[in-house]
């Protein structure tokens, strides 16, 4: 009788400890997102952009010293540019060698800034199946699109999207080392053709004609 008691003594010390376990598993824990976005936060790639749409020459995005954004047919330098994810989605567009930020104004107008703006400088980036991507303005929602010069009053961002594909881009290549000049050719006339002997300090006086 004395056992039964004792045991159950013990077993109803056992609730609370089985309580504080339960609560503890039963606590609501976040689950991680498994969005393969999230996996390009902070993540920086230096790309060239190049579009084709409605424009008059094939065309990458050149952002220069003054401010000026354009296309230029060739890679350069001004075309290298700093994609860095700002979220999900979210990226800015930075030029490397000018340091300017590729910002858009309310009429469409593309820009280069020395100061990130959140709501001029932020685009969305969708990516498409054949490889090329859109861009539009996060806050305004207009399509990134190179400027038509052909004319005036051509609208400088028409509705519709443009595809850019983002080209590597690879750094300048390092200078080559200065050339190690090429041996001469043996003198075949010489007594010493591969010139294994020194020059002699003195003449014999034997060796005189």
């Amino acid at each position: 009788m004395d056992w039964d008691k004792t045991g159950f003594k013990y077993q109803g010390l056992w609730v609370p400890v089985l309580a504080v376990l339960l609560l503890g598993a039963c606590q609501s824990h976040p689950i991680p997102d498994s969005s393969p976005l999230l996996q390009f936060g902070g993540q920086v790639r230096q790309r060239h952009l190049y579009t084709d749409d409605a424009q008059e020459t094939e065309a990458h995005l050149e952002i220069r010293a003054d401010g000026t954004v354009a296309g230029a047919v060739h890679r350069s330098p001004e075309s290298l540019l700093e994609l860095k994810a700002l979220k999900p989605g979210v990226i800015q567009i930075l030029g490397v060698k000018t340091s300017r930020f590729l910002c858009q104004g309310p009429d469409g107008t593309l820009y280069g800034s020395l100061h990130f703006d959140p709501v001029a400088c932020s685009f969305r980036e969708l990516l498409l199946e054949d490889g090329y991507n859109v861009y539009q303005s996060e806050t305004l929602g207009l399509p990134l699109r190179l400027p038509h010069h052909s004319s005036p009053y051509r609208d400088p961002a028409p509705r519709a999207p443009a595809r850019f594909l983002p080209l590597p881009g690879f750094p300048p290549a390092p200078p080559e080392p200065p050339g190690i000049p090429a041996p001469e050719p043996p003198d075949v006339g010489s007594s010493d053709p591969l010139s294994m002997v020194g020059p002699s300090r003195g003449r014999s006086p034997s060796y005189t004609s």
